[in-house]
């Protein structure tokens, strides 16, 4: 079975030596294109490809914009980001949106199968320009006392939920259960995951267990 491949980006030239060097891979298949993130999103929903490579600079939308998109209707595509952009904003926001990696084009050649693997396995890819961004983010946090934990900024209420779905209740249980409607679950499940930077119910679930929310 080939990885099957989305390629996203605006620039033909570029998606062409993509596309190349991704097909001349033994199980790997780039089985379409997209120019904008708009399309991005339609050839997502049409072709349910295992990774999309995303490009951030993108016409009509975004490539953070179409990752958030795509994670919502199709939450099983991966999504690796490959940019030009080495600043720390973006990679922040790339992964709060939901990609599994983050890399720079320059790197393409020597890192990308490696990334596309990484990802596939379930893991995260951050190449080692992004690393050292974020590893400067956390540094220059954790000196101004910022690096606190962030489950004290959580309400009464997104701790509760926050449980909840660790347990393994759905939005509608957990509504019924506290008398609120299944919108309102959402948009706080939405809140506790920024707040505490988590993108999958996963991550939520083993931050639960770390926290000891799961053990009464």
């Amino acid at each position: 079975m080939k990885i099957r491949i989305l390629l996203a980006d605006d620039h033909t030239i570029l998606r062409a030596g993509l596309k190349m060097m991704l097909n001349a891979q033994p199980d790997m298949e780039v089985v379409g294109e997209a120019q904008d993130g708009k399309q991005a999103i339609q050839e997502t929903q049409r072709l349910q490809p295992d990774i999309v490579l995303m490009d951030i600079t993108m016409p009509d939308l975004n490539g953070i914009e179409a990752t958030k998109q795509i994670k919502k209707i199709a939450p099983d595509v991966k999504i690796l980001v490959l940019t030009m952009h080495e600043h720390d904003e973006y990679v922040f926001q790339a992964l709060r949106a939901g990609a599994s990696g983050y890399m720079l084009k320059e790197a393409a050649d020597t890192e990308l199968i490696t990334a596309l693997h990484v990802i596939l396995s379930g893991q995260f890819y951050l190449s080692p320009a992004a690393q050292s961004v974020m590893v400067g983010d956390y540094l220059q946090r954790s000196k101004t006392g910022e690096e606190k934990d962030s489950y004290s900024s959580l309400t009464e209420r997104e701790r509760e939920i926050l449980k909840l779905v660790a347990e393994g209740f759905t939005n509608n249980q957990i509504a019924e259960r506290l008398v609120i409607s299944p919108k309102t679950v959402d948009t706080h499940r939405t809140h506790i995951m920024d707040k505490l930077n988590l993108h999958s119910r996963a991550e939520l679930v083993k931050y639960a267990m770390r926290r000891g929310l799961l053990e009464d």
